[in-house]
């Protein structure tokens, strides 16, 4: 029995080499290095972004508070008399409460900063978040989401 050529050439099995591997790995890492700094540059700015919307929201839930009682909730009330009736100055015609979930903490883990006549906005409320940094001022980042802006 002869055998032919065919037959005795090894078959390839299908599958890919070490370098085809490395070079796949090496092209992920070199996009992975030039979009992973554009990814997270913006992460910040949807935190700033967030920030804003609460404050809104939070506002406008102080707005319906005072609608009902006359006057914005004072700091020693603080942001809870818009989920439980105060018990320090207890207002009238409280109808809460006035967000249908607990308030938030900021989108940095810290409750919002909340005073009630405020030194900029006398007449009514001062609310902020100090941002990244969890101090007043800042940049980037860092700065302060104001309700007066």
């Amino acid at each position: 029995m002869k055998t032919s050529k065919s037959s005795r050439r090894r078959t390839r099995v299908a599958g890919f080499t070490l370098i085809e591997i490395l070079v796949v790995i090496v092209v992920i890492a070199i996009l992975a290095t030039l979009v992973a700094p554009n990814v997270f540059q913006h992460v910040g700015t949807a935190k700033s972004t967030t920030a804003k919307s609460q404050i809104e929201m939070i506002s406008s839930a102080l707005d319906a508070y005072r609608l009902d009682t006359g006057a914005y909730p004072n700091t020693a009330q603080g942001l809870q008399a818009l989920q439980e009736l105060p018990t320090v100055d207890t207002p009238t015609n409280w109808r809460g409460p006035y967000l249908r979930k607990a308030v938030p903490l900021d989108p940095w883990g810290r409750p919002y900063v909340f005073v009630s006549p405020g030194e900029v906005n006398t007449r009514g409320f001062d609310l902020l978040s100090y941002g990244a940094d969890g101090k007043l001022g800042g940049e980037g980042e860092d700065a302060d989401v104001v309700s007066w802006n």
